[in-house]
């Protein structure tokens, strides 16, 4: 039995080294890619620049997946736009869209769902369904900018998944939106966020040193972060600033901490010394985050606490900033809207 290849997740060397086999003239596998990469098209039909007599022979060994938009939803607060994808296995995958001054920015999920066990993330509460194809993650881009006609300035893997925790499809991702027949986006302009997977740290640094780096950090206190974020039992702190070091002698990047502020937990002031231990001589900026509550953890707002003990760390002369809440109206943290479409049983309007 012949596997189908997916077209789409191949850069255009690979294409035309298959089609060679196939009697398809080389010059095909960079009209193909640009079609695919450039040009968002999701299906054979949309390859213009290729004869009907070559699609045929391409649709006997590959097949071009596709995914759509399945809803949009516009905050009345500001203008971001939370995003519910429907993948081909009707699987349901979560974006954020966000406007800054400087442009648009593209909140992109790496996997459905997540094994990683943090506390406060609702799309971990249904642990791991699978990993994203490549082209699922780099087509959440193409996807975005054809359906709202714009370019986007940026985008951060901080969606549901953990990016380390599928690493090769992340990578193969962000090449293929790197490469200047496709899409054309910089590295420079990608942020990948981690909860902490240290050795994909520094093996991240070693493959996409242009790329930016942040890392969830949450509590510099092991026993607390072991708490709220499981992977700490696998990668405690000291291992995992290690391997920060590491990474940031190989960049020579600026790295950024996300940590969410839980009052009582991670807000104190054995823990404003604790920064200061592990940022000493390291390149970083701190994102403080209000914890955002998911009916699992919490149902109360912590804007104030987070304001406050940011102002701690300032007094401590530490590069901190307080990230700027977006989308609260429609569950704009990762797992949030995807969780209540399910359960509000929209589910079943799916193509019905």
């Amino acid at each position: 039995m012949i596997k189908i290849i997916i077209l789409n997740n191949l850069f255009e060397n690979e294409i035309k080294n298959k089609i060679a086999d196939l009697g398809i003239k080389s010059y095909r596998a960079d009209q193909i890619f640009r079609a695919i990469h450039k040009q968002g098209v999701m299906s054979f039909d949309g390859i213009n620049q290729v004869s009907k007599a070559d699609i045929e022979l391409l649709k006997k060994e590959f097949t071009i997946s596709s995914m759509e938009i399945l809803k949009d939803f516009h905050s009345k607060q500001d203008e971001t736009i939370k995003l519910l994808y429907l993948l081909e296995d009707n699987n349901i995958i979560e974006g954020v869209l966000m406007k800054y001054k400087h442009g648009y920015s593209l909140c992109v999920s790496t996997q459905v769902g997540c094994r990683m066990g943090c506390d406060f993330c609702a799309s971990t509460k249904k642990g791991l369904e699978r990993n994203l194809e490549a082209f699922e993650i780099a087509s959440q881009i193409y996807l975005v900018e054809k359906h709202f006609s714009i370019n986007l300035s940026s985008i951060v893997l901080m969606g549901s998944g953990e990016p380390f925790d599928n690493y090769d499809n992340v990578i193969r991702a962000l090449k293929l939106l790197n490469d200047k027949k496709g899409r054309n986006l910089s590295f420079r302009n990608m942020t990948v966020s981690t909860c902490g997977v240290a050795d994909k740290i520094i093996e991240f640094g070693k493959d996409l040193p242009q790329a930016n780096l942040a890392v969830s950090v949450h509590s510099f206190n092991n026993e607390i972060r072991n708490k709220v974020m499981p992977v700490n039992y696998k990668y405690p702190i000291e291992r995992l600033f290690s391997a920060i070091r590491e990474y940031l002698l190989i960049t020579n990047n600026r790295i950024s901490i996300e940590y969410t502020v839980i009052p009582g937990e991670n807000n104190n002031d054995e823990d404003v010394n604790l920064f200061r231990k592990y940022l000493k001589n390291t390149n970083y900026i701190v994102n403080l985050i209000a914890l955002n509550p998911i009916n699992a953890y919490n149902n109360k707002e912590y804007k104030e606490e987070a304001k406050i003990f940011m102002e701690k760390l300032k007094a401590s002369n530490i590069n901190v900033t307080l990230r700027r809440e977006l989308g609260s109206d429609i569950s704009a943290s990762c797992g949030q809207l995807k969780k209540s479409y399910l359960e509000e049983g929209e589910r079943n309007e799916i193509h019905s």
